[in-house]
C-alpha cells in the first residue's frame, strides 16, 4: 500500500525542521518498507514579513515579549538534539518571507521531489543561514531536486506563483490547520505540533490499520 501523508509546514518555522526530521526518521527506522507519498502544503506564518527580512530578536521581543532569544531557542533544540539534529537556532538570525520557497516546493509536486527540496530549502534557511528568500539562492538548492536553475529562478520571482503559494496557504487554513507542523496521515488521522518519534510511529500505525492510540492535538507554532 501507499500511505499519503499531507504535510502543513512553514520554511522558517524551527518545529517543522524538527518534524521533517522526524517523519523521516521514523520512516527510515521503523517503516523500511512502508511506500509513502509525501505531499507538502503550504503554510504562511509572516506572509506581510519586508523583503530584507525581520531579525529574530526583533520579532520575538515585539510579538511575543521575549527580550532573551536563548529562552525560546532551548526547548526545540533540546527537541532536535534528542532526535539527532544538531539545531543551533543561534545560526540563523533572520527570518523571511517565504512565498517564493513554497513556491518551488509546490512545483517541485510534479517532478517527484517535492518533500526533499522542503527538506532541503528548510536545512538552508536553518542549518546553513541563508536568506531562503533569495531567488539566487532558492535556484542553487533547486538544480538538485529536478529543476533547470533558470527555471527555478524564474519561479521563485514570479508573482501569480507567489499568489498561488498564498491560495494554497489560505486554503491551509480552510481546512483546519491551526498550526505547524500538521501532519495528516491516510487522509483521516491529524496530528499537529512537536511531536516526539513515538507519537509520529503511532500515527502511522494507527493511519495503516496497527495500533489505534488516542493523540491529543499539541501545537507549538500557532498561525496568527
Amino acid at each position: 500500500m501507499t500511505l499519503p501523508i499531507d504535510l502543513y509546514t512553514e520554511v522558517t518555522c524551527p518545529w517543522c525542521i524538527i518534524g521533517h526530521h522526524r517523519l523521516d526518521k521514523v520512516l527510515a527506522e521503523r517503516f523500511p518498507a512502508l511506500d509513502v507519498d509525501i505531499r507538502q502544503h503550504p503554510v504562511l506564518l509572516l506572509p506581510d514579513a519586508p523583503a530584507e527580512g525581520l531579525h529574530i530578536s526583533d520579532l520575538l521581543r515585539s510579538r511575543y515579549g521575549v527580550t532573551d532569544p536563548k529562552v525560546s531557542f532551548a526547548r526545540p533544540e533540546e527537541e532536535a538534539r534528542a532526535s539527532g539534529l544538531d539545531l543551533d537556532l543561534s545560526r540563523q538570525a533572520w527570518t523571511y518571507r517565504t512565498q517564493a520557497a513554497h513556491g518551488l516546493i509546490l512545483a517541485a509536486r510534479e517532478r517527484g521531489t517535492q518533500h526533499r527540496l522542503a527538506v532541503a530549502i528548510t536545512g538552508a534557511h536553518f542549518l546553513e543561514a541563508k536568506n531562503i528568500s533569495d531567488a539566487d539562492i532558492l535556484a542553487d538548492i533547486a538544480v538538485a531536486y529536478g529543476f533547470e536553475r533558470q527555471e527555478a529562478r524564474a519561479l521563485a520571482l514570479d508573482p501569480a506563483q507567489h499568489r498561488r503559494v498564498e491560495q494554497e496557504a489560505a486554503r491551509s487554513a480552510a481546512a483546519g490547520v491551526r498550526s505547524v507542523p500538521h501532519f495528516v496521515f491516510g487522509g483521516r488521522f491529524a496530528v499537529s505540533g512537536g511531536r516526539s518519534e513515538e507519537e509520529i510511529a503511532l500515527a502511522i500505525d494507527q493511519a495503516t490499520g496497527g495500533l489505534r492510540p488516542t493523540i491529543r492535538d499539541r501545537p507549538y507554532v500557532d498561525i496568527p
